[in-house]
């Protein structure tokens, strides 16, 4: 499993068609893993933010409202309409106070462990190379908001990082893709 100190050597999915590959894998293997891919890549919390969420917190809200583990800090995160209707459908059978992805051994949510054991032989199942890990699905939420809106300010707020070169060095903007851009940029 990953540490705390080597997170960052863990790298978004870049590419739309291995999300794809791993959401489907991770359906026809576990409906609860498949929404916990989905969750952690379209919300862009950490996975100690992710884990003790019950169903309460997230059925019937625009807007999910968590005390980040790590900082400390209240969040306040709209969810997209394709994230509520994922949450609508896994939750239907569920009680409000359950634990959104509960462990098959007891009555709580899953461990770090299993999260991490489900998101990394997805991704070896599916191809993908480098080092891969739970922290993969906020960079991966992270980088895709970036390409799609190239906001890195708005992705700082929302990650509460320092600095934009914090977040783009985190989501793995690195210098070989900023030498791409403007090799082919002209006015």
């Amino acid at each position: 499993m990953t540490t705390r100190q080597g997170q960052n050597s863990v790298e978004p999915i870049r590419d739309p068609e291995k999300i794809r590959m791993m959401k489907e894998y991770l359906l026809h293997k576990s409906y609860r893993d498949y929404f916990l891919f989905t969750f952690g890549i379209n919300s862009g919390l950490r996975i100690s933010d992710i884990l003790p969420l019950r169903v309460m917190d997230v059925r019937h809200t625009e807007h999910l409202r968590i005390r980040e583990k790590k900082t400390g800090n209240v969040r306040k995160i709209k969810m997209s309409a394709a994230l509520k209707q994922e949450i609508e459908k896994y939750t239907r059978q569920m009680a409000d106070s359950d634990p959104l992805f509960p462990s098959r051994k007891g009555k709580g949510p899953i461990g770090r462990q299993t999260a991490w054991r489900a998101i990394n032989e997805a991704s070896r199942a599916c191809g993908i190379e480098g080092a891969i890990g739970t922290h993969t699905m906020r960079k991966t939420f992270g980088y895709h908001f970036y390409q799609q809106t190239k906001d890195v300010a708005m992705l700082q707020q929302i990650f509460g990082h320092s600095s934009p070169s914090i977040t783009l060095r985190y989501i793995g903007i690195n210098d070989e893709m900023v030498d791409r851009v403007l090799e082919e940029f002209s006015l």
